[in-house]
């Protein structure tokens, strides 16, 4: 909710494409840039403490968005556009913690042989979140303006920060013996010595990279279709409900069965339907085409998500996360840069266009360099893991 706002709200200000992907590289910038660190802190700490700091940042963060956009400030435009920068810069610092902490959490709780469903579940959760979220945000915004949208938000995070007291604690199993530094190399060195895990978070970086183009969701909604911020919660809307109705189709049809393989066909899927919605001109075959976009993006989230779970150590999960953070857990905003940057340089259709095709040619080179894997079931890879430990 608070992104499809957010988004809305800075091209609503500046009707400019590269300003609006300075969002996204406001939030990643610092969500990268203190990963590492972020894993380390997790292995090491009390999980429940750390996410309750996280999210108090959080929760600090909406609260200033929704003083400083209110009506009743009166502020220059320009001025409340550079301190949305600021205030997105400070949840990317969250997230750099959150990430490797819930990993690490997720672990905690959850049986192994239970991680490819409970993956399932955990994300069909989340992208359920995702087509409520942006089809609030965009009506709320619509009917009662910014105001009205960010007192929701506000609400919503008081509510996750409130959910986050009634875990159990769950104590470090993790007591580091050497400086932070040989801590985080240990991380670093397992995850490059992992063919499987080095390719799939290089596979989601340079195709989310290119294949982000919903972050020019709001130009179409606003210029394209002129159904304002309504249309734009509707747009971002449906590729979360491709992406649900896929998760609870896989929780019965699990793609587990050549993960490999499946994830390549997946993000082949992803680019060629950039490629259709950015050329449409139709609003219903633009939902529709978003629709498969989140629909194969599920498959490839639930594959890599699973791989992740299965192929790292406990006590090596948040240094783990964190370098998957900063492969994947940022792709999707610095994407969301490359494609104000393009959209500024080339235009809004060529923009996407060459980015679901880029996509595509992702997936092709990583086929051409791992294609042994293409033939592993997810027993295979389970006994490779056994036999590594």
């Amino acid at each position: 909710m608070q992104a499809v706002v957010i988004g809305y709200h800075i091209y609503d200000l500046t009707h400019d494409p590269l300003k609006l992907g300075l969002v996204g590289l406001c939030e990643a910038i610092p969500a990268i840039g203190i990963a590492l660190y972020g894993g380390y802190i997790a292995d090491k700490s009390e999980k429940r403490g750390l996410l309750i700091k996280i999210f108090s940042g959080v929760w600090l963060a909406s609260v200033l968005m929704l003083i400083i956009t209110s009506q009743y400030l009166h502020l220059k435009e320009d001025l409340i556009v550079l301190i949305m920068y600021g205030l997105v810069f400070c949840i990317g610092i969250a997230r750099g913690f959150f990430g490797p902490a819930t990993f690490s959490l997720m672990a905690e709780i959850v049986p192994k042989k239970l991680y490819p469903n409970s993956s399932t579940w955990s994300s069909s959760t989340w992208q359920l979140a995702t087509i409520i979220g942006p089809l609030t945000g965009g009506l709320v915004n619509w009917l009662w303006g910014i105001t009205a949208a960010y007192s929701v938000i506000v609400i919503l995070v008081s509510i996750s920060l409130i959910c986050i007291f009634t875990f159990k604690k769950h104590p470090s199993s993790y007591v580091p013996k050497e400086n932070i530094f040989h801590s985080l190399k240990e991380g670093i060195q397992f995850v490059f010595k992992t063919k499987m895990m080095v390719w799939a978070m290089s596979l989601d970086l340079f195709s989310v990279f290119f294949g982000g183009a919903v972050a020019l969701l709001p130009i179409f909604a606003k210029d394209v279709f002129h159904l304002g911020s309504f249309g734009l919660g509707m747009m971002r809307g449906a590729a979360s409900s491709g992406a649900v109705i896929t998760m609870l189709v896989m929780t019965r049809f699990s793609p587990m069965g050549k993960p490999w393989r499946n994830l390549l066909i997946a993000v082949t899927g992803f680019g060629l339907s950039i490629i259709c919605y950015g050329l449409s001109r139709n609003f219903y075959l633009t939902l529709f085409f978003l629709f498969l976009e989140g629909s194969f993006d599920s498959v490839s989230v639930i594959i890599r998500q699973t791989i992740m779970q299965l192929l790292t150590p406990d006590e090596m999960r948040g240094r783990v996360s964190a370098v998957n953070s900063m492969f994947i857990g940022s792709s999707n905003e610095i994407g969301e840069f490359e494609s104000g940057l393009s959209a500024k340089l080339l235009t809004l259709v060529p923009a996407v266009v060459f980015g679901g095709s880029m996509t595509i040619g992702i997936a092709f080179i990583t086929w051409l360099k791992t294609k042994s894997l293409t033939k592993l079931s997810l027993q295979d890879i389970n006994e490779q893991t056994a036999n590594a430990v």
